[in-house]
């Protein structure tokens, strides 16, 4: 019988030649030695991988971090989840660069979004940082709202995801309480919505992560938000931004 893994707290020196290198933060250490037994064969193409509390049993950590590596590894290609009927290995795809939906458009597409992203730097910074001076009690409820939104959208095909990402953009300005800045957002929105696709694309392909990562990052902002320090929250919406423009402005 094959030892079991290692648990996220033990030393490397216990680990077979091919589990993936300490220290990792749990989630990673998880998602990386399930990825080492999909590309090795444990897991063929189509098997069934062992349940969330199995996989807590077995790794000596949460649901959480299982939910996390697992989620990890759908937004990655290699793992199909389905409701209520367990997960399943997939044949190995890396995770997709936007250019290989559509690649003879990806010019075109690239350069829209290329423009599109411009506008929301130069906006939506600052409007992460009035809306942390001037959001009251009802705009806080509201972005917690929308970021639930977000959070239940995780597993599905990611346009329910795509669609509360845009919203909460639209929330921080709201926030401004600044009508001008409203307005000009909202002139953004059509082309933000036919642009989301690749911009979450972007990101997760930056990362090379999971769309619950990415939701938190859009937490990250609210908190800054909320807790009404100006300064923060625009250097966290600069940063969510800068992620995908700069895999944007990489040759394909």
């Amino acid at each position: 019988m094959a030892p079991p893994p290692r648990g996220p707290n033990e030393t490397q020196d216990s680990a077979s030649p091919t589990a993936p290198a300490r220290p990792l933060k749990s989630s990673d250490w998880v998602r990386a030695d399930l990825e080492r037994q999909l590309e090795d064969g444990t897991f063929a193409p189509g098997a069934k991988l062992p349940s969330v509390d199995e996989l807590c049993r077995r790794y000596g950590v949460g649901r959480s971090t299982v939910r996390e590596a697992m989620s990890a590894l759908k937004a990655m290609g290699r793992v199909s989840i389905r409701q209520g009927g367990g997960t399943y290995a997939l044949a190995s795809e890396a995770p997709r660069h936007p250019a290989a939906r559509e690649p003879d458009a990806w010019h075109n597409r690239a350069a829209t979004l290329r423009r599109i992203l411009e506008v929301r730097r130069v906006l939506e910074t600052g409007c992460a940082a009035l809306a942390a001076s001037n959001r009251t009690a009802s705009d806080v409820a509201a972005l917690e709202s929308l970021l639930a939104d977000m959070e239940r959208g995780l597993d599905d095909d990611g346009a329910l995801g795509e669609q509360a990402d845009v919203r909460f953009h639209l929330g921080i300005a709201e926030a401004t309480h600044n009508p001008m800045l409203v307005d000009m957002m909202r002139s953004i929105t059509e082309r933000l919505h036919d642009s989301m696709k690749d911009t979450r694309a972007l990101w997760l392909y930056a990362e090379k992560t999971s769309a619950e990562r990415l939701a938190r990052e859009h937490r990250s902002i609210f908190e800054a938000v909320k807790s009404g320090d100006a300064a923060e929250a625009l250097r966290r919406m600069e940063a969510h931004l800068a992620k995908v423009e700069q895999v944007l402005n990489e040759p394909t």
